[in-house]
């Protein structure tokens, strides 16, 4: 009978302890502060966006991969978001893997998936790469948002500065003994990105 009242005790205090660590990691995570850094190696439909700009024509209907990506219905978007993670708590904030979403001016263009662990220690910022890689037909196919587009782009050689919203949504998984827990809905990091960037 002690026997089995002590396996009892073990079990509900290893747990106890279980419970304790996710609510640790879930506060941690939530205290984290999130910031997109910078978006490098941008390309759309084959071509870096760094050589479009660099043209006189920034219109983005001249490109040749787009012609034939209309048609196909698919206009790949390649980029390397780098997301800073700070951790201003006095526990460590670790992720195994994470989903994410990526919106322009509210309009998701990318989802995806990270599978690779990141480790913030108390009072520390790293560096996530995100690799970035979606089919922005639906948004380039809008005459709306395409034009928009275009104004961006050459706002940045001179013309009246436009602006926007980029937004990154994240839903972490953390483990917890040897199951993985998912974060209970996405944290959101907006950041206002001017065409001044691009110059």
């Amino acid at each position: 009978m002690n026997k089995i009242f002590l396996v009892c005790l073990t079990i509900i205090t290893l747990a106890g302890c279980g419970i304790n660590k996710q609510s640790q990691q879930i506060k941690a995570l939530e205290k984290c502060r999130y910031k997109i850094i910078s978006a490098d190696q941008v390309s759309i439909a084959g071509a870096d966006i760094r050589n479009i700009l660099t043209k006189d024509n920034t219109n983005l209907g001249s490109l040749p991969g787009l012609a034939l990506g209309m048609l196909r219905k698919d206009i790949p978007l390649r980029a390397k978001v780098n997301l800073e993670i700070t951790n201003p708590t006095g526990n460590l904030a670790s992720i195994n893997e994470f989903e994410y979403k990526i919106l322009i001016n509210r309009e998701e263009i990318a989802t995806g998936f990270v599978n690779q662990q990141v480790s913030v220690s108390p009072g520390s910022t790293t560096v996530v790469p995100v690799a970035v890689n979606a089919n922005v037909y639906p948004i380039i196919s809008n005459e709306k948002v395409m034009d928009e587009v275009t104004k961006f782009f050459k706002a940045s050689k001179g013309g009246p500065e436009q602006k926007g919203i980029v937004t990154l949504k994240i839903r972490p998984s953390f483990m917890v003994g040897n199951s993985l827990v998912k974060y209970p809905g996405f944290i959101t990091i907006d950041k206002e990105v001017s065409s001044k960037i691009l110059l």
